[in-house]
């Protein structure tokens, strides 16, 4: 296409449905938008909005063009996140992107790095989806489970998360502990929602007890955190949690097969920024002081 422009602006009708909202994000008067959209039908010899009272919806060939439209706008939108990240100084945005259970863990750490570097925005984003570092969603990621093998990043051993299988004083008064391997399934536990979630200590319970003692599933290990200190069931928590929390029990001694392997994860473009580098070497520091 000749004219990116025009691509772009009929993205945002899309996007926004009306004339006025794609012009309020573009930042031009409402008259250039109805321009380019004119233009772009004219060139096509296609109409690719249908016109109502509401405003704008995209016709099917609207619809075509405008899968490739967002793909594109998504790829410099991510492009420019990623050319920020190399700047020499330690200022600006760091992402940093982990799984939920890891918080307790990571956070005192940013907060730290933060106070040495003061012009430094820390964006922390936890939860199950794998952030794109190709595309500069995140600057380092850790990961649990296999070693992350997709192309173009640099991939570093962490450290384990190790699990515990624990109880609540509430739960334990109404239901008492399990007496043995055997009795779990007698038990309720609160698991993840998600049948094909891969963490080894997920998989594990499932194949430890039927799925009606899996009474309390949540998306998010805050929530499933909650849930067991609440009394709902039997679960299993980040072993670094414990030590906050002594009303939980330990259920089981803990087994091997519970753990899983973290992984730093950067991406090639940004691996050697002086920002990337300086948070890295603090990370393992104190990492390595725990570990004295």
């Amino acid at each position: 296409m000749d004219n990116w422009d025009e691509i772009r602006t009929a993205y945002q009708v899309a996007r926004k449905g009306t004339v006025s909202g794609a012009a309020e994000v573009l930042g031009v008067h409402h008259a250039t938008v109805i321009r380019h959209i004119d233009a772009l039908e004219h060139r096509l010899g296609v109409k690719l909005f249908q016109r109502h009272a509401r405003g704008y919806t995209a016709t099917e060939a609207g619809q075509d063009l405008l899968q490739v439209a967002q793909a594109t706008d998504d790829q410099f939108t991510q492009l420019a996140g990623r050319i920020k990240g190399q700047g020499e100084g330690v200022s600006g945005d760091l992402v940093i992107t982990s799984l939920g259970q890891v918080s307790r863990l990571l956070t005192p750490i940013l907060v730290a790095f933060q106070a040495e570097h003061p012009d430094l925005r820390i964006r922390y984003r936890t939860g199950d989806r794998v952030f794109r570092l190709e595309y500069g969603e995140a600057h380092v990621a850790i990961r649990a489970g296999a070693m992350p093998e997709e192309p173009d990043n640099v991939v570093q051993p962490f450290m384990p998360q190790e699990m515990a299988l624990v109880a609540s004083d509430a739960y334990v008064a109404r239901y008492g502990l399990p007496d043995g391997e055997e009795d779990l399934r007698n038990h309720r536990f609160v698991t993840h929602d998600d049948d094909n979630n891969r963490a080894p200590f997920t998989k594990w319970l499932r194949q430890a007890v039927p799925d009606s003692c899996l009474t309390y599933r949540g998306t998010d290990s805050r929530n499933m955190m909650d849930a067991i200190l609440a009394g709902a069931g039997i679960g299993f928590v980040i072993t670094l949690e414990l030590p906050q929390h002594p009303e939980l029990t330990e259920v089981f001694p803990r087994q091997e097969a519970w753990t899983a392997p973290l992984w730093l994860v950067t991406h090639v473009d940004l691996h050697r920024t002086t920002k990337v580098q300086t948070f890295l070497r603090f990370l393992k520091d104190r990492i390595k002081d725990m570990d004295a």
